[in-house]
């Protein structure tokens, strides 16, 4: 079975009441419940000794989901570090919304990773451009949210390796809302959908393509290459 932890910074939910009537059990709750139907599921907070990321979750955990907003600074470089080697030692990586601004996102991007956004109760049309790929398997041609909040082009990230997902806002705007990247052995996907005030993760067809993700996402069984100086195969 995939081991998976969510992890959540979890400080909305204790502060903003409009959050809690959403997510009266925190996000990362929400997100658990879904997933732990068909994977082992571990939760994970900010105010947890080491983020509730210790070495031993971490190198028990096949995929890491990450949602955060407002405390992306408060991440320890330490744990982001720690982080970031599973990742490329295989761990997958699923980052939700605003964790796009997340120290780990940025440290494995390379870049800004900043953006236009905008709330205002807009709909939002997620349209599938890459139909043939696991993480849509049965979503269909597009999902269609009542509100989210509007992310807008530029994204500053590199290139993906795949695009899959196009939002387009009512306002206007488009944005590459669902991504996938390799880093080491690790593979990581990026999904916007997830503003603490909106619903998105009672979605079912949002729920679909995390689990999804989690599955394309999660590590095959191979060999971390080794590194540095190295003894020759054949005799000189």
């Amino acid at each position: 079975m995939i081991h998976v932890t969510v992890w959540n910074e979890y400080r909305h939910e204790k502060t903003d009441k409009v959050v809690q009537e959403v997510y009266p059990k925190g996000i990362h709750e929400q997100l658990a419940s879904f997933l732990k139907e068909e994977f082992d599921v571990k939760t994970a907070t900010l105010d947890e000794p080491e983020h509730g990321l210790t070495e031993d979750v971490l190198n028990n955990t096949d995929v890491l989901v990450w949602w955060g907003h407002i405390a992306h600074n408060e991440v320890s470089d330490e744990i982001v570090q720690r982080v970031h080697q599973r990742v490329l030692q295989g761990m997958g990586l699923i980052v939700l919304h605003s964790g796009h601004m997340s120290k780990i996102f940025m440290s494995l991007m390379g870049t800004s990773c900043d953006l236009k956004w905008r709330e205002a109760d807009e709909t939002c049309r997620i349209w599938n451009v890459n139909p043939s790929h696991p993480i849509v398997e049965g979503v269909g041609e597009y999902i269609e949210l009542e509100k989210e909040e509007m992310y807008g082009e530029h994204f500053d990230i590199p290139a993906p390796d795949e695009l899959i997902f196009v939002n387009w806002y009512k306002g206007g705007e488009v944005f590459r809302g669902g991504c996938t990247f390799r880093r080491g052995n690790g593979k990581i996907f990026y999904f916007q959908p997830g503003h603490e005030t909106y619903p998105s993760y009672y979605n079912e067809q949002v729920q679909l393509v995390i689990k999804n993700a989690v599955k394309w996402c999660n590590p095959i069984d191979s060999t971390y290459p080794t590194y540095g100086h190295h003894v020759p195969l054949e005799t000189l």
